[in-house]
């Protein structure tokens, strides 16, 4: 509570700030036009303050920390590490933001070379955790016990492979104004009950180390989001950015993986999945038809909808109702299960 009261109020005052500060400087989000095949209808929206996504992980950042002044929430080595991760993703975002606007376009240098980066960077991290924390290295669902144990070095791809994979679905969600924060909002907000959850029952999740601080860092994100959104809720003030979009991105993923809840991740971030999966299903359908056919009028999906005569905001609302809907049934999922291994079912 501390720590999404915290970073909510940082995130909202400090997102104002941001808007400011861009305007007054005349930095804005350059967008794709028709030559770059990209939402021209969007066009109306360039020139809007974008690099938002530092408030929120400076939000979640001075929450997380302001939690720690209680007495009896220690700093886990594992919570520190993904803080790490979360601040280098954040970095590379924010120089490719930066590269964006001074050279207004949508395309900064790195925007090739920036998703090797950030997969190495998954995988490194991915790493770090399995060998410097008590991480349990198995693919679960609701928890190691259950889940399918698998050599250290497997591990670490399938868990950079999750890293790397959700910061490029959230920034792919990224298009429409409040869509990535709102999604994100909930989805830290389902990994805060799971950790407290799993903090309130040590019996029953024994491989998950210090859940409590994992919450707090997903408490953090929620109120940063939530501050964010504010600004961010359509006709956006303020635009997210890459810096924003990796970083969350990078927390969710850490989170599942630090939680046992890996596969849990396809719905909280469903949303996110389904986004993603249009870039690829569409990419698929063009090349295999020799470049002459698409399956959706624009990707990711959500431009595709406002195509066929959705407006943006309907489009927002009727994702964030899926998001909800999936983020509550992969906390029914979890519950379940609790509710089994307390009964002595499993």
């Amino acid at each position: 509570m501390l720590a999404g009261a915290t970073a909510m109020v940082v995130s909202l005052l400090g997102t104002r700030w941001l808007i400011v500060f861009f305007r007054t400087r005349g930095q804005g989000q350059p967008i794709l036009g028709k030559e770059d095949h990209g939402p021209e209808h969007h066009m109306a929206k360039q020139g809007t303050p974008t690099m938002g996504g530092l408030a929120i992980v400076v939000a979640a950042l001075v929450g997380w920390l302001v939690a720690h002044l209680r007495r009896g929430l220690a700093f886990s080595d594992q919570t520190m590490i993904v803080w790490l991760a979360v601040l280098f993703m954040a970095g590379m975002g924010f120089l490719d933001d930066y590269i964006k606007v001074r050279k207004r376009h949508n395309r900064g240098i790195f925007w090739k070379q920036k998703n090797y980066i950030t997969m190495l960077a998954s995988f490194g991290f991915a790493w770090w955790l399995s060998s410097a924390t008590g991480i349990s290295e198995t693919i679960s669902i609701t928890r190691a016990e259950v889940g399918i144990e698998i050599p250290t070095f497997l591990w670490v791809v399938w868990a950079g492979a999750i890293v790397w994979a959700t910061t490029n679905a959230v920034n792919v969600t990224d298009g429409l104004d409040g869509l990535a924060a709102g999604s994100a909002l909930m989805g830290f907000g389902a990994f805060t009950a799971i950790a407290y959850w799993t903090f309130r029952n040590p019996d029953f999740y024994p491989d998950v180390v210090n859940p409590l601080d994992m919450g707090v860092l997903a408490a953090a994100f929620a109120g940063g989001c939530l501050g964010f959104l504010w600004w961010n809720a359509a006709p956006a003030r303020i635009f997210m950015g890459d810096v924003g979009a990796l970083a969350i991105g990078t927390a969710l993923g850490f989170c599942a993986l630090t939680l046992n809840v890996d596969l849990l991740l396809i719905l909280i971030c469903a949303i996110n999945v389904m986004e993603a999966g249009s870039v690829a299903i569409q990419m698929g359908v063009f090349k295999a038809s020799g470049r002459t056919r698409r399956l959706f009028r624009m990707s990711p999906i959500h431009h595709h909808f406002e195509l066929i005569g959705w407006p943006e905001t309907t489009v927002i609302i009727r994702f964030w109702l899926i998001s909800a809907i999936c983020v509550a049934l992969a906390l029914g999922i979890f519950i379940a299960d609790f509710t089994n291994i307390a009964a002595g079912n499993v």
